[in-house]
C-alpha cells in the first residue's frame, strides 16, 4: 500500500483564519470529484469547513473532554442532544445561564437535533398522532408531549446554531405502508415548523428539514422532492443506521444525496464509521455525526489507520509505542499502549478522555485529509487508498455500524461487514 496521506486536522480550518464572515446559512461550494464535494457553511458562531464530522454531546459535553480538548483535535462543532438536554438539566435552566455555548465555554458552532429519534426509539412508552407524541422518559417515567412547537422553543432556548425539525423516523424495518405514513406525517411537521420559526427560533439560528423513507428510493425521492422547495437553509436524511442492512444504507446514500440541492449543506444523521464516512463523502454529504468515537474509546477500541485496537488485550501490557505511530494527537505523542492498557485496567478517568482525545482526533484527521484532497484536486488517489485502508484493516471480523442509541441507551448492532463490502457499492444518541 502507498503511504497514507493524512493532514493536521487542525490546519487550514476556516475557525482558525481571519477571513471575512458572511451571513449564517450562506453556504459555499468549493471543490467538487464526482459527487464529492467541499464547502463552507457559515453560522453566528463561525465558519464549518466540509465535509465536517460532528462530535456527539449528548448533555452538552462530549464525555471526558473540554472545550479546550475539542478544538485541539479539530473539532469545528459539535452536536448536543435536545431530548436529553430539555429534561437534564432543562431548556429553561440552559437558557438562564447564558445558553448552551456560554454554559459549557465553546465559541465555536452547536447543531441541536430534535430529540424525536430517541422519543420514536422509546417503543410502548409513546402514543403518535398527526399533531406530535406523547412520551414517558426512559429515565423516570414521566409524562410529556413532543411537537414541532416544542422542538423548536427547546432548541431556542438552548441556543444552538443549527436546529433540527421534528420528523417521524420509523426502524429501518417497518413496513412499507409505516413507511408512507412517517413520510407524509414527517411533511405535514415540517410544514408546521416552518410557520412557527419566525416566532420561536432567533433570526440568526439556522433551521434544517428532515427527508424519512427508508430504503425506498422512490419514496425518498418523493420526500426530497417535497421538501428541497421548502426554506430550509440545509437538509438531512434520517432513518438511516436504524437497523437496516449497511450495504442497503450505503446504497441510498449514493443514489439520494447526490440529488439533494447542491446550494445547501447536506447532512446525514448518525452513521460513523470509517467505512460510513469514507460512502458518505463520496455521495456527496457535507455533514454526519456518531457516537462512535467516544463510546467506543471508553471499552478500549482505539481506532488507527492500521485498524481498530482492542487496548484491553494483553499483548499490549508491556508495549512502549503509541496506539498510532503516526497518530500527533495528545494521546500519542505522550503516552503509550502499556500505560493506556494500564489505565483502563484500573478504570482511572484519565484514561476515557486520552482514549476520546485520540479517537476524535482520528475522526478529524480522517476526513480532514479526504477535505484537504478535494480541495487540491487529489480525491480520487486518496479516497482509493482510504478504500485500501478499509478493506485491508476496518472489514475483517464484524465491523460496528454508527449507532443511533434508543432513548439514550448505548446499544450498538454488529453487521457482517465482510458480507456488506462484497455487496456494497464503491464504497446518536449519547457520547
Amino acid at each position: 500500500m502507498s503511504e497514507i496521506p493524512r493532514v493536521d486536522p487542525c490546519a487550514d480550518l476556516a475557525c482558525n483564519a481571519q477571513l471575512q464572515p458572511r451571513a449564517p446559512g450562506s453556504f459555499e461550494l468549493l471543490a467538487s470529484h464526482g459527487d464529492a464535494r467541499s464547502g463552507r457553511l457559515w453560522t453566528t458562531h463561525g465558519p464549518i469547513d466540509t465535509p465536517c464530522f460532528m462530535p456527539v454531546g449528548t448533555y452538552g459535553a462530549v464525555k471526558g473532554l473540554d472545550p479546550d480538548d475539542l478544538r485541539a483535535c479539530g473539532s469545528q462543532i459539535i452536536l448536543g442532544n435536545s431530548y436529553h438536554l430539555g429534561h437534564r438539566p432543562g431548556a429553561p435552566r440552559v437558557a438562564a445561564l447564558g445558553g448552551l455555548h456560554r454554559m459549557m465555554a465553546w465559541d465555536r458552532p452547536i447543531l441541536t437535533d430534535s430529540g424525536g429519534f430517541q422519543v420514536f426509539s422509546l417503543r410502548g412508552l409513546q402514543r403518535l398522532d398527526d399533531s406530535g407524541v406523547d412520551y414517558q422518559t426512559h429515565f423516570d417515567g414521566s409524562r410529556h408531549r413532543m411537537t414541532p412547537e416544542s422542538v423548536l422553543r427547546t432548541q431556542a432556548a438552548l441556543g444552538s446554531d443549527i436546529c433540527m425539525i421534528l420528523d417521524h423516523c420509523p426502524p429501518g424495518d417497518a413496513d412499507p405502508a409505516l413507511m408512507r405514513q412517517a413520510v407524509d406525517r414527517s411533511t405535514r411537521w415540517a410544514h408546521r415548523a416552518l410557520e412557527l420559526r419566525p416566532a420561536i427560533l432567533a433570526a440568526d439560528q439556522l433551521c434544517f428539514g428532515i427527508v424519512q423513507g427508508g430504503t425506498d428510493l422512490r419514496l425518498r425521492r418523493q420526500h426530497l422532492a417535497e421538501l428541497a422547495g421548502l426554506p430550509f437553509e440545509g437538509l438531512a436524511l434520517g432513518g438511516l443506521s436504524v437497523g437496516e442492512p449497511i450495504p442497503e444504507m450505503h446504497a441510498t446514500l449514493a443514489e439520494i444525496a447526490p440529488e439533494m440541492p447542491a446550494e445547501r449543506p447536506r447532512y446525514v444523521m448518525g452513521i460513523g464509521t470509517p467505512y460510513d464516512l469514507l460512502a458518505a463523502v463520496r455521495s456527496g454529504v457535507d455533514m454526519f455525526d456518531c457516537v462512535m468515537p467516544s463510546r467506543h474509546a471508553r471499552n478500549g477500541q482505539l481506532f488507527t489507520f492500521a485498524g481498530r485496537l482492542n487496548i484491553r488485550q494483553s499483548r499490549f501490557r508491556d508495549d512502549p509505542e503509541p496506539a498510532d505511530p503516526g497518530c500527533a494527537c495528545r494521546a500519542c505523542r505522550s503516552h503509550s499502549r502499556a500505560y493506556l492498557r494500564h489505565l483502563h485496567e484500573q478504570n482511572d478517568p484519565l484514561y476515557g478522555r486520552l482514549a476520546t482525545i485520540h479517537n476524535i482526533y482520528f475522526f478529524h484527521q480522517w476526513v480532514g485529509t479526504l477535505r484537504t484532497a478535494l480541495r487540491e484536486g487529489r480525491f480520487g488517489e486518496v479516497s482509493a487508498l482510504y478504500s485500501d485502508i478499509i478493506t485491508e484493516h476496518y472489514l475483517r471480523g464484524p465491523q460496528p455500524s454508527s449507532s443511533r442509541p434508543a432513548g439514550g441507551s448505548e446499544a450498538s448492532r454488529e453487521p457482517d461487514a465482510a458480507k456488506a463490502a462484497a455487496k456494497a457499492s464503491d464504497t446518536g444518541a449519547a457520547s
